[in-house]
């Protein structure tokens, strides 16, 4: 499994008026099972999962507002899926940090 934890965006996901204008940070987790044995041995980075590429996607999905956080997993979790067939299961975990919910709350997630 591959897991790429800790990636931050400030994007203008959520269903209020304000999260859309003001914007709002986001910290992204993804995990990717995929089969590891042959870049394990090639050393080779052709055979392997590329990091960036996959940072790529989940960047490109993060800009495309939502109203709904569940919305944006899901499309990046088939992102990932479309551009590596290989990849046997993608879970995606986005957190919205210090979320509008009238107190202090440190982040409010999701995972698909």
């Amino acid at each position: 499994m591959i897991s790429i934890e800790g990636m931050e965006f400030y994007a203008f996901h959520g269903c209020t008026s304000d999260e859309k204008k003001v914007g709002i940070y986001f910290e992204v987790d993804v995990h990717i099972v995929c089969d590891l044995s042959l870049p394990a041995i090639s050393d080779n980075i052709k055979d392997a999962l590329n990091y960036q590429t996959v940072y790529q996607l989940v960047s490109k999905e993060m800009q495309q507002t939502s109203n709904l956080l569940e919305h944006v997993g899901q499309r990046i979790k088939h992102s990932i899926l479309d551009h590596f067939p290989d990849a046997e299961e993608v879970s995606v975990k986005i957190s919205k940090m210090n979320p509008p919910l009238g107190g202090k709350v440190k982040k409010v997630s999701i995972v698909v």
